[in-house]
């Protein structure tokens, strides 16, 4: 078994040391929707929930935040976007048409599959946008707080990022009345007017009364948004971490500037797209969460960040490790309800956190993701699905979940399976030519397989036996069966193919080849 050995789950000991600090907690995590929200930004919100549900769990009161930050400006034309969104840049995203013409603007484009996908896994978390908390007025008095100290903002900015701000600058930029940009700077503040020019040359007068004229840049809003909804917890990856970043400053603008005091912080290792790197939806260089889910259970896509301890660096391969991740995942399962031997004392707490609605009733069935995509390339819908699984002698306890996993995998066939995999049962004998081992080893197989229990392991063990009786190499001997049925040399797992194809369909496709090639 493959279990990953932890006395305590690492959720349960970030819990531990928050109840230490008191016994109510606000966790706040928050991505900026400017394009596909993928598997690299889903670390931050489940490493986030998952503490929340220790929290809980421990009897501690809880309450998870999550903020699309929709009042950001687009900052450039995107691989993914036309020509045409070169006049939108500068503008905030909740502004921004949708690309596809079917959400109310072009952050809801991106945020509300994630939010759907949010539902799937079962984060319950307060979603809060942006632009609407602004408008709203909430963050006003940070706004004219942070206006009346932008000495010591600048100071921090200057000190510990190493920048070089101008005596000019203001930490807040104004929504110019014009053009709709965020390229408002402030030459002139006299509460409550801030008067601004803006890049496209328009001046004007803007009042900080009223909400939504304009945003704080991050390094403040951050620090100014744990004030506003009294975070007490926050996880960041290491880029928001490294010496100078955003956390150091916002910490200390937090203290000396809003006079509250900081989030416990978590600091989580980036995602990288298996051999390609760290996931960036600004560069499409990632696999969109929305998408993913289509392909794999939310308890497995969970169990990917339960396993592991944030600081852990993970590669993400949605091809033939994703099959693996769930066939882990199905280890974890049976050990749990007992149906397999496992240590299910280190494994409990990783399995129990990627449930997303708790554990409901017994395992789904023992079938692994693996055999489930042999199945579904051979059976033409869930109905005949089902029969195969059946006939195979695999118990199946949950029909509707099973039915889920099946349906994903035959998405991740049609979108992610590498072509090794990817295999089609020949209706009719396939044209081909049988040398005299061949046509020996097909025939002694022929009367084994008559007699034979029909399971994976024998059928597995037989052909090797039969190879190595009629003259010929295993390697040849599976080459040889493939062809007879796929029509080419190699093919999926024997022994779970073979059980599934049913002993009938083999034994008459191998009494076809011999005859076949008996006329030939």
């Amino acid at each position: 078994m493959n279990f990953l050995f932890f006395s305590v789950h690492w959720a349960d000991v970030v819990a531990e040391k928050l109840i230490e600090k008191g016994n109510e907690h606000t966790l706040a995590t928050a991505i900026t929707p400017s394009g596909p929200i993928h598997v690299g930004n889903l670390r931050e919100v489940i490493t986030t929930e998952a503490i929340y549900r220790a929290l809980k769990d421990k009897g501690a009161e809880a309450k998870l935040i999550f903020i699309a930050d929709t009042f950001d400006p687009l900052r450039k034309v995107y691989p993914f976007l036309s020509k045409e969104y070169e006049k939108y840049v500068g503008m905030p995203i909740s502004d921004i048409p949708c690309p596809c013409g079917k959400h109310k603007n072009y952050a809801e484009h991106f945020l509300e599959p994630f939010i759907e996908t949010m539902d799937e896994l079962g984060i319950n978390a307060i979603i809060y946008r942006a632009h609407e908390i602004y408008k709203k007025g909430a963050y006003n008095e940070t706004i004219k707080t942070a206006l009346d100290k932008a000495d010591e903002i600048r100071e921090i900015l200057n000190t510990i990022s190493g920048r070089n701000l101008p005596s000019s600058w203001m930490p807040f930029n104004i929504k110019c009345k014009k053009c709709g940009k965020m390229n408002g700077e402030i030459y002139k503040y006299d509460y409550p007017y801030a008067y601004y020019k803006c890049k496209c040359g328009y001046e004007g007068k803007a009042d900080l009364r009223i909400g939504g004229i304009g945003k704080l840049p991050w390094r403040v809003d951050w620090p100014a948004r744990w004030k506003i909804f009294n975070v007490t917890f926050e996880a960041f990856g290491k880029d928001h971490a490294a010496s100078g970043g955003s956390w150091e400053t916002g910490r200390e603008i937090s203290r000396k500037v809003f006079g509250y005091s900081p989030p416990m912080p978590l600091v989580y290792e980036f995602i990288h797209l298996k051999g390609r790197g760290a996931m960036h939806g600004s560069t499409g260089l990632a696999v969109a969460t929305d998408e993913i889910i289509k392909a794999i259970s939310p308890e497995v896509l969970r169990f990917l960040f339960m396993k592991y301890e944030p600081y852990r660096h993970i590669e993400f391969d949605p091809g033939m490790e994703l099959l693996d991740l769930a066939d882990e995942y199905g280890r974890y399962e049976r050990a749990y309800f007992g149906i397999e031997e496992g240590k299910i004392k280190e494994a409990k707490r990783v399995y129990e956190l990627s449930q997303p609605y708790g554990i409901k009733g017994n395992a789904p069935s023992v079938i692994s993701y693996r055999h489930l995509a042999i199945i579904a390339q051979i059976a033409k819908n869930f109905g005949e699905a089902k029969k195969i699984i059946e006939r195979s002698g695999i118990a199946i306890r949950n029909e509707e979940k099973l039915k889920e996993r099946y349906e994903k995998v035959i998405y991740w066939l049609k979108n992610y399976a590498p072509e090794e995999i990817k295999f089609e049962v020949k209706k009719e004998m396939p044209e081909i030519e049988l040398s005299e081992k061949e046509k020996k080893f097909l025939i002694l197989l022929n009367k084994k397989f008559e007699e034979l229990d029909w399971n994976a392991e024998k059928i597995h063990s037989t052909i090797h036996e039969t190879a190595k009786i009629s003259g010929i190499s295993s390697r040849k001997a599976f080459q040889c069966i493939y062809k007879i049925i796929l029509g080419k040399k190699n093919g999926p797992r024997a022994g779970y193919f073979l059980q599934s194809l049913g002993k009938e369909f083999i034994i008459k496709r191998i009494n076809d080849a011999i005859n076949l090639n008996h006329k030939a």
